[in-house]
């Protein structure tokens, strides 16, 4: 066989959502990277469906966030309900409208609204963004087998599985983006822990014309089913006749070859209608979390090093804010203003948010379709009421924050990490429904919008920003200026004149990190500036 040998910066292992995540963080800020992908194509399977409000803010910096809206299926005005009914063709129990903050319009706490779209659709938004990037590679229908790694780099061998050739890549940093079964985690010695097969589950993809028009229950993302015969989910996939069907209740040993998949739909849903099936595939839900997401030059990231049931919407989210906070890492160390403590800061302030999103996924997957089922819930009468009314208020109770999940998603903070300053100030209370703004150092800098329309993001810069408040002073800023430029650390200064920014960052100065979370505030700028600077890029101080 021939064999050949490349050299790039950042080899990523696996195509997918995350390793495109970080590919697009690498490339565009300049840094090469070669991603490889076993498989010959993306898969078509539906997977995640949701992409969050943060998921689409890091798409509004990359400038990728309106292409996503164009590419909706759906589009992006169909009604984000979830809706509980005995079945389709039966009762409704309880709904809850603008699932997972989808509904399109401003608003005050983020600026980019979540969407509900296949995750096939956003990889390949994402695929056709990182392949216009300068030095971004990508190489389908190749497999990493192996590689050693040392103090200057690592080697890394690959076969071209199209045609039986191998070819070694030398990097400076290899980061394992290969999914649940991932051959870096293996390699690099890093074990799972926790729990596999808290339950087994189905997703089917079928055609069905005229299912939206037969039932009463109107539009929405997803039909949660609650009958005694067949609990599960069922929702629409675009604006035609795709729908995807998951049952909840799937006996052990049964197989999905020995299933007739259009019946069970049928039986489902009481509607009896030609039901053709696409696809289908069996997963398993697990909890479970890497011992260890790095071996020196080597990082692991995404299902690679953390897997959760999918009930949330959290999983392909919270692998894309782990390319997030690695990719900028990665660049400030590629690009010589970073330091070796930033790198063992990324498991420090990723590792104790999976263990928080894991168990919100859990607790989330405790109560399925199944578990909500009461004999007599389809009967008529007096009694079938009743039941109905105390099923549809347990469900409110229960599953209000599966779909109300903006604390989660935006409240997530770092603590105890070497990339942030601490102030001495009080977190506020970890809550998975409510998001409280806060400048505090670890925390996602609050977003607002500004007099011209714009989002203050918008003009935070590719490396650190300084919120100054119209208290700072000109010299002050003039030393930060020239102490970031002395060592390197690219800054940008912003003084915004909106009063209610003041309010969301009451400290004279706040400096905030490339990832748009908070480094460090304070009303008096440190003597040695430069020490602190140093500091948060992971340099000796």
């Amino acid at each position: 066989m021939n064999k050949t040998s490349l050299s790039v910066p950042v080899l990523i292992v696996g195509a997918g959502p995350v390793g495109l995540a970080l590919a697009i963080e690498l490339g565009q800020r300049g840094i090469a990277c070669l991603l490889v992908e076993r498989n010959d194509r993306v898969g078509y399977a539906p997977r995640a469906k949701t992409t969050n409000v943060r998921t689409r803010e890091h798409m509004r910096r990359w400038g990728i966030a309106n292409r996503l809206r164009d590419a909706s299926p759906l589009g992006v005005q169909y009604p984000s309900n979830v809706v509980f009914v005995t079945r389709l063709a039966g009762r409704e129990l309880a709904r809850f409208e603008n699932a997972m903050y989808c509904a399109p319009g401003r608003n005050p706490l983020y600026s980019e609204h979540a969407q509900w779209i296949p995750q096939y659709t956003v990889e390949e938004v994402m695929r056709e963004h990182a392949q216009s990037l300068p030095g971004v590679d990508l190489r389908f229908n190749c497999e990493m087998t192996g590689f050693t790694q040392d103090g200057a780099g690592v080697s890394a061998q690959v076969r071209d599985k199209a045609n039986g050739t191998d070819f070694t890549v030398q990097a400076q940093y290899l980061v394992g983006a290969d999914g649940a079964r991932s051959a870096v985690r293996d390699l690099i010695g890093a074990r799972m822990e926790g729990q596999y097969g808290l339950s087994r589950n189905y997703n089917i993809v079928f055609r069905a014309p005229g299912l939206a028009e037969a039932h009463k229950h109107g539009p929405a993302i997803m039909y949660w089913q609650l009958n005694g015969e067949l609990p599960s989910l069922i929702g629409p996939m675009d604006s035609g006749d795709k729908w995807f069907f998951m049952p909840t209740k799937v006996e052990e040993g049964v197989r999905l070859n020995d299933l007739d998949a259009a019946d069970l739909i049928r039986k489902a849903t009481g509607i009896d209608l030609p039901y053709e099936i696409l696809s289908s595939d069996e997963w398993v839900a697990s909890r479970l979390i890497a011992n260890s997401y790095r071996d020196r030059r080597v990082f692991l990231a995404g299902d690679a090093c953390h897997l959760h049931p999918p009930f949330g919407g959290y999983g392909m989210n919270m692998g894309v804010a782990d390319a997030v906070d690695l990719g900028w890492k990665l660049a400030a160390l590629l690009q010589g203003w970073g330091g070796p403590t930033l790198l063992e800061s990324y498991e420090a302030e990723r590792r104790p948010v999976h263990q928080w999103v894991i168990a919100e996924a859990e607790a989330n997957h405790a109560i399925l379709s199944n578990h909500l089922v009461a004999a007599g819930l389809e009967g008529d009468g007096p009694e079938g009421e009743r039941l109905r009314r105390e099923v549809g208020a347990r469900i409110e109770a229960t599953k209000l924050r599966e779909f109300n999940t903006l604390g989660v998603v935006l409240g997530y903070r770092y603590e105890d990490s070497p990339a942030i300053v601490p102030d001495g100030s009080s977190a506020p209370a970890l809550d998975f429904i409510n998001y409280v703004p806060s400048s505090r150092p670890g925390h996602l800098a609050p977003h607002a919008w500004l007099h011209d329309g714009s989002s203050l993001y918008d003009h935070f810069g590719g490396g650190f920003t300084l919120l100054a408040s119209s208290a700072a002073d000109a010299k002050d800023l003039e030393a930060i200026r020239r102490q970031a430029g002395a060592n390197g650390v690219p800054l940008a200064v912003l003084q915004p004149t909106e009063g209610g920014i003041a309010n969301l960052y009451p400290a004279r100065y706040t400096l905030v990190r490339p990832d748009q979370h908070v480094a460090w505030r304070g009303d008096t700028w440190p003597a040695d500036g430069s020490a602190l600077l140093r500091r948060l890029c992971g340099m000796q101080a």
